[in-house]
This record gives C-alpha cells, sequence and structure tokens, in this order.
C-alpha cells in the first residue's frame, strides 16, 4: 500500500468573516474521506494529509471541494499537490528567498499551466520593484514593500487572468510551512 503525504490549498475560506470553514472542522471532513496524519496550518485553508487510497490529486482535491460543500453548504475550490510538488515549488523560486522578508514574496498556485500570453497585457516594467515569474504550475510574486501595497498584486488579480483556472495564494511562510508538513 502506498502512501503519499498532499498539502490541500483551499481558497478563499475565512476571509473577512466569510465562508467559515473551522480548521478543526475541516480536520474532520480530510478524516471523514479516509485520510490520515491530518494537520492544518493557520485560519486560511491549509491542510496536510496522508492518503492511501491512490487516488490522483485532481480526484483528491474534487472529493474535498464536495466534502466541504456538503458539509458547510457553499463551494470551494480546492488545489491539491503532494509534497515533492510543494517542495519543487519553493526550490525552483526564482526570487532569492533566504535573503528575503516572506512577507516579500509569494507563490500563486494553479490548478494547470497558464499560457504567458494572458498576462502580456501588464507591463512589469511599470511595477518595478515589484515582478511576477511563473513556474510549474505556480506564479512567483515578489513585492519588496508587501503585498498590501502591491500594485502588481491587484493587476494580477484581475479575474479574467484565471479564467478557468484555479488560483490560490500563500505567502512565503506558509510555502516553507508545507513543505516542512508535508516531509515530516
Amino acid at each position: 500500500m502506498t502512501t503519499t503525504r498532499y498539502g490541500a490549498l483551499l481558497r478563499g475560506i475565512n476571509v473577512g468573516g466569510n465562508r467559515k470553514v473551522p480548521m478543526a472542522a475541516l480536520r474532520d471532513v480530510l478524516t471523514g474521506l479516509g485520510h490520515s496524519d491530518v494537520v492544518t496550518y493557520l485560519q486560511s485553508g491549509n491542510a496536510v494529509f496522508t492518503d492511501t487510497t491512490g487516488a490522483d490529486e485532481s480526484a483528491l482535491a474534487a472529493a474535498l471541494g464536495d466534502a466541504v460543500q456538503e458539509r458547510f453548504g457553499f463551494e470551494v475550490d480546492c488545489l491539491v499537490r503532494d509534497g515533492a510538488y510543494l517542495k519543487s515549488v519553493a526550490d525552483a523560486c526564482p526570487f532569492p528567498a533566504a535573503s528575503l522578508r516572506p512577507k516579500q514574496l509569494h507563490v500563486t498556485y494553479l490548478s494547470e499551466r497558464v499560457d504567458p500570453e494572458r498576462f502580456a497585457a501588464i507591463d512589469q516594467e511599470s511595477y518595478r520593484p515589484e515582478e511576477f515569474r511563473f513556474g510549474d504550475r505556480a506564479l512567483y510574486l515578489y513585492v519588496p514593500d508587501g503585498l498590501g501595497r502591491s500594485r502588481l498584486a491587484v493587476a494580477l488579480s484581475r479575474p479574467g487572468l484565471y479564467r478557468g483556472t484555479v488560483a490560490t495564494s500563500r505567502n512565503w511562510n506558509t510555502v516553507t510551512k508545507l513543505v516542512e508538513l508535508t516531509h515530516d
């Protein structure tokens, strides 16, 4: 029996008091789906679990989304990625993560590769020193003054850029913590 450690990323829960999903309840949902060693991180929709079913990431994400909707009554986009992928995203960071403050670096995880042409209308030069780069089903965002002051983050949040693609962002602290939790 193969066991794999996964990270689950739920989009847009517990933001501004909306779409509340208590982390204890999320752990119960994941356990109810047959997963073990379930751990949540923060209140923003991050969970780690061990799966023994051998299901692929898409099937695991769909099952989690269905279970959350059944339990809480609203849809939530979910991404599930194995620990090896999460580590590869952290390792492939095109920015000098070790020399930056964690609030300066973010990763938007994507359900699929996106065509960079979708982002061609964003003139990166006009946002310098802020910058973004693409990775494997990920977009890396460097914001030296933090996300709250980022004009580039606003431009990257336009809905049409991600049409048909689930996109959910995490700061660098969360990126590295998910790697740590999936590699215990």
